[in-house]
Parts: C-alpha cells; sequence; structure tokens
C-alpha cells in the first residue's frame, strides 16, 4: 500500500459551510467508491468503520479526521441515522440488510424526527430479496410502506432522485442574516 492521499476540505459555500458530507461504513468496495468521490470532489466525507476480525479496515478516502471506529453494530447504526438526510444502499449480505432495516424500521414507526430518503440501488436484486408481496399479504407491513424507499439502476436515476428528494426535503435558504441554517438533527422521537 502506498502513501495515503491527504484528503483536501474544500472551502464549502460561501462560508466555509458544507451542506451535504458523504458517510459510508468506511471500508472497501462501494463504500471506498462513495468516500473517493467525495475526496475526489474536494469535498470532506466520513468513515464509520466496524472492527471485525476478518474483515474490513478503514479506507485512505476518508477525511482524516473524520474516520472512526466501532465496537458494537448499534452505535455504528445510531451514528448513521443520526444526520443522515439520505440513505442509499447497494446490494449486500446480513450487515447491510441489517443497517437498512433499521432506518425502515424507524421511518414505519414515526420515531425518526425528520424525513430520511431511502434509495435502493438495483431493483432486480431488491425485488428477488424483498418479497414485500409476501410480507403484505401476511399482514406484516401495509402497502404504504413501499413508500419508504425508492429505486434506481443507475448512477444518474440515483442522483436525480437524491437531488429531487434532497432539495425538496432539506433545501432550506439562507437566514435574513446570510448565514447558513443550522442542520437538523435526526433524532429519535420519545
Amino acid at each position: 500500500m502506498g502513501a495515503e492521499p491527504a484528503c483536501p476540505l474544500h472551502s464549502g459555500d460561501k462560508h466555509g459551510y458544507h451542506r451535504f458530507v458523504v458517510c459510508s461504513g468506511g471500508g472497501p468496495g462501494i463504500m471506498e467508491a462513495a468516500n473517493r468521490g467525495a475526496w475526489e470532489a474536494g469535498g470532506k466525507s466520513i468513515g464509520l468503520n466496524i472492527r471485525l476480525p476478518f474483515e474490513q479496515r478503514p479506507n485512505r478516502y476518508i477525511t482524516p479526521e473524520l474516520s472512526f471506529d466501532f465496537h458494537y453494530f448499534f452505535m455504528r447504526k445510531y451514528w448513521f441515522a443520526y444526520l443522515a438526510k439520505a440513505l442509499v444502499v447497494f446490494p449486500g449480505g446480513f450487515g447491510t440488510m441489517d443497517e437498512l432495516f433499521e432506518i425502515l424500521t424507524l421511518a414505519q414507526t414515526g420515531k425518526l424526527a425528520k424525513n430520511i430518503t431511502v434509495l435502493l440501488y438495483g431493483r432486480a436484486y431488491w425485488e428477488r430479496v424483498l418479497n414485500l408481496d409476501a410480507l403484505i399479504e401476511a399482514g406484516a407491513v401495509s402497502e404504504r410502506d413501499r413508500n419508504l424507499f425508492s429505486f434506481a439502476d443507475t448512477p444518474e436515476d440515483a442522483l436525480r432522485l437524491l437531488q429531487q428528494s434532497l432539495t425538496s426535503i432539506h433545501q432550506q435558504p439562507e437566514a435574513e442574516d446570510g448565514e447558513p441554517p443550522v442542520p437538523e438533527i435526526a433524532h429519535t422521537r420519545s
């Protein structure tokens, strides 16, 4: 492994404010691609790495001061959801399903204090592994729960859906004093 690149921190908007920051699980593959995309664009990115005996180390594209290691999955999921505006989920295994279902359950039960856009990438995969028709027929979820997420099959589709969602739900105009608004926190409701 060569020298790790330093992640440049661009100045953000005219106030030095970063409206959105990319966050991933901090590992290889698609997680590294997300952090690398932010790094190449001059943005910050967060890595929420989980310590496992046989897998993953933080990838080299995470903003160094924003690389965090977790021992417990529940703490990692908490921080994923805490400031999240959107969740993009790619095909994966048990860990991916755990994170997806945690967010969907919180959204379904109204336990999130704000909307989090959930985007499932690769409709064919997700329709094969998530049999919503069976869950609906069994009365385990309702038909309206299909609205808790969207599908995308191309990077262009994903970008378009994220832009639409993030700007319509979370875009806030500058305050009268010209300062950026304080971002809302995705705490759970009691």
